[in-house]
């Protein structure tokens, strides 16, 4: 460790070599604990594991040879971080204090960062002090200019690095603008091949590090902007050594098993803190110091069987306990179980208690909802506020929005065909399987597309057949009271403000509605986000109890129903 730690020397003395350790985590989603405060369990991963191993870089490197990033999305996810974004609001975040505390370099905002509102994370951001948060295309309409510090600079050891900020420009897509008032979102390539010339002339970095809130899948486009384009950037935009990328959730290491078209390394941690992107960086200095060349990898680091760090574990025993009584407080009692697993195959309890808590919030004739875990239950017994956690996984608010017959119907075929395949005979799949295609996110496993776009529909009846494409499957027979549907009728639909923006695709490439329209199709909107009212509605009714409407079903039965058994076996082992 010392000789690592040191100035290595070639015998003939023309040349020096440093090695640097850049390390970076993505998408901590708030896990900051060794310990889940949704399902009351041990955790894996998590901010008190990277610690440990932060810890051990810098014992064996040296302090000043270790650079730690991270890439956003760490304020939403587990009740720790809900907790002190809207509840305790009067002291400093603890999530901010826990990256000083670790001695963090730099960060860029996450999407779901942005998703806390204006309130959250702007003094989230002077809660952080000096450690920058990055966003070069977050843009302030009034100025032009970047809303959140472009870059960063960092000196060590006589080498001067440059961390360029990024994130995914599609957040009209998914979130109300009254959360991102007064900003815009630039294309990442083109505010890349505008700040990295600039930063090159001005800076004249040593290693250029891109840290893009953004994943790898460049062809995937939400509604008009590129969701994906980290790799991207690499590919077209010269200069960078390293890039750091995140939001999709998947382990990504292009001096691996994922080659780019790229001089840059790109790594990419996945999420919930349970890997640490590392880069190694060894430059060769010439006899004044100047750096005349340099060799970069990077691997993929697993933290979950690290000690949690016990420094990090003393500092924030008082945030943990605090978050423990506030997830234990009891809200109500249910009388048997809600299960997520049982809604990819029919009507569920899960699904339908969502569904009746939507239609009773908002006052809708129709509400249309997804799973938003893919695995999930809420046990029979008391309720505790970590259930509505398990319940609703995310902070959106509920729109009630205007919608045709017409549209509701597209919508759902839309829906069921990312959620179906379309079997030919009974030994085929019900649902889509990602099989050799590429999954769309990291957390769905075996699925080709994720459940939070999984929607079915309450209030109405209808029948889906598996044997036929888009455009075919969804037949609404009536309303839920038996009166007709009429698909020239406009009906007050409850939706969740992300798939009232356009989240999804499913109300503009399903429904056919232009995404310049939804806004003016809003009737109502929450003023607080959906979990919130879910447990008020929860804690006035006292009981809930599992109750499954058959109000639709996968048709024929004969191969839809055989097919189901076997899907649940593969998807869940049950």
């Amino acid at each position: 460790m010392t000789i690592a730690s040191s100035l290595l020397v070639p015998a003939n003395g023309s040349a020096e070599e440093l090695t640097l350790k850049i390390a970076a985590t993505s998408d901590v989603h708030g896990n900051f604990f060794p310990y889940n405060f949704i399902t009351l369990s041990p955790g894996d991963g998590s901010l008190a594991r990277v610690a440990t191993r932060v810890r051990e870089l810098r014992d064996s490197l040296g302090s000043d040879k270790v650079i730690l990033l991270d890439n956003g999305d760490i304020l939403q996810g587990q009740p720790t971080a809900y907790y002190y974004n809207f509840l305790k609001t009067d002291v400093a975040h603890p999530t901010a204090r826990m990256l000083n505390f670790i001695g963090y370099d730099a960060q860029t905002i996450g999407n779901h960062d942005v998703e806390t509102g204006h309130a959250v994370y702007d003094r989230y951001r002077s809660d952080l002090g000096s450690l920058p948060l990055l966003g070069a295309n977050v843009i302030d309409r009034k100025t032009g200019k970047p809303y959140l510090q472009p870059y960063a600079v960092i000196n060590r050891a006589g080498v001067k690095i440059v961390v360029f900020g990024l994130l995914t420009p599609a957040i009209p897509a998914w979130l109300p603008e009254t959360l991102w008032e007064g900003l815009e979102f630039e294309d990442m390539v083109e505010s890349a091949k505008k700040w990295v010339p600039e930063i090159m002339e001005k800076e004249k970095p040593d290693l250029l590090i891109g840290l893009f809130h953004s994943g790898h899948d460049s062809a995937k486009m939400t509604g008009e902007w590129r969701e994906n384009a980290s790799v991207l950037v690499a590919e077209q935009v010269p200069g960078f050594d390293i890039i750091f990328m995140g939001h999709d959730h998947t382990l990504f290491n292009s001096t691996g098993k994922n080659p780019v078209n790229s001089d840059a390394v790109v790594l990419n941690p996945a999420n919930n803190a349970n890997h640490i992107a590392e880069g190694e960086v060894t430059f060769t200095l010439d006899d004044t110091g100047k750096v005349i060349g340099k060799k970069v990898s990077g691997k993929l680091t697993s933290v979950n069987n690290l000690k949690p760090d016990s420094a990090f574990m003393a500092e924030f025993a008082p945030e943990r306990n605090e978050i423990l009584e506030f997830v234990s407080r009891k809200i109500g009692t249910s009388t048997g179980e809600f299960s997520v697993r049982d809604a990819y195959f029919g009507p569920s309890a899960f699904m339908q208690l969502l569904h009746d808590l939507q239609l009773a919030i908002s006052g809708a004739e129709i509400s249309l909802a997804a799973p938003l875990s893919f695995d999930a239950v809420i046990k029979e017994g008391d309720l505790h506020m970590s259930d509505m956690f398990t319940l609703y996984k995310y902070e959106n608010m509920l729109y009630t929005i205007a919608m045709t017959g017409r549209e509701i119907k597209d919508y759902l075929e839309m829906s069921y065909s990312l959620w179906t395949d379309v079997m030919k005979s009974a030994d085929d799949n019900l649902l889509l399987f990602s099989g050799n295609r590429t999954a769309a996110k990291g957390d769905y496993a075996k699925l080709l597309n994720p459940s939070y776009n999984f929607d079915s529909a309450a209030g109405i009846n209808y029948t889906v057949d598996v044997t036929k494409p888009q455009g075919e499957k969804i037949t609404i027979t009536s309303m839920a009271d038996g009166s007709a549907f009429d698909p020239e009728k406009t009906y007050r639909v409850a939706v969740n403000s992300y798939r009232g923006n356009g989240g999804g695709d499913l109300l503009t490439k399903g429904a056919g509605i232009p995404h310049d329209q939804l806004k003016s199709r809003i009737i109502s909107a929450t003023d607080k986000d959906l979990r919130f009212y879910l447990i008020k509605e929860i804690e006035k009714r006292g009981t809930i109890s599992p109750a499954v409407i058959p109000n639709w079903k996968f048709v024929p039965e004969s191969i839809a129903a055989p097919a189901a058994k076997r899907d649940r076996k593969s998807l869940f082992g049950d």
